[in-house]
């Protein structure tokens, strides 16, 4: 873990950013994460690393890493956002009856990327999406 968080830190050194208590803890905190945060649950481990940090400054630096590319967010349905490393490959199967989340294989949509590809050009990069229906349990006999 602590080789990713110092490359993640340098990426921030490389582009002319602070590394500040508030950003290390979220980037720790997202490093060290086993699956989906929220801005509530990142701040609850950010707080618990630096007690004194602020929950404003939290959302604050969730939009500076965001926008300097190191955090994205996704939307999980109709759900709150959820926060990854943009390294972070992520496809969500969401159940829109029950709320369940699972992790999509993958290489499921290495297809329609190259489909997409050879007939419109487009370069899709699917790391974080989700795509909503119905799982086996909560579908019709």
């Amino acid at each position: 873990m602590g080789h990713r968080v110092d490359d993640l830190l340098g990426t921030l050194r490389h582009q002319g950013e602070r590394v500040t208590p508030a950003r290390r803890a979220v980037i720790e905190a997202l490093v060290a994460a086993d699956g989906h945060l929220g801005a509530e649950d990142l701040v609850d481990r950010a707080q618990r690393s630096v007690p004194s940090v602020h929950r404003a400054t939290i959302y604050r630096t969730l939009d500076t890493l965001e926008r300097l590319g190191v955090v994205v967010h996704v939307h999980l349905g109709h759900g709150r956002a959820a926060y990854h490393l943009s390294d972070d490959v992520h496809q969500h199967l969401v159940c829109e009856v029950c709320g369940d989340v699972t992790e999509a294989p993958p290489r499921l949509f290495d297809a329609v990327a190259r489909r997409l590809l050879q007939s419109d050009g487009f370069a899709m990069r699917p790391y974080h999406f989700a795509v909503v229906g119905e799982c086996a349990r909560c579908q019709d006999p």
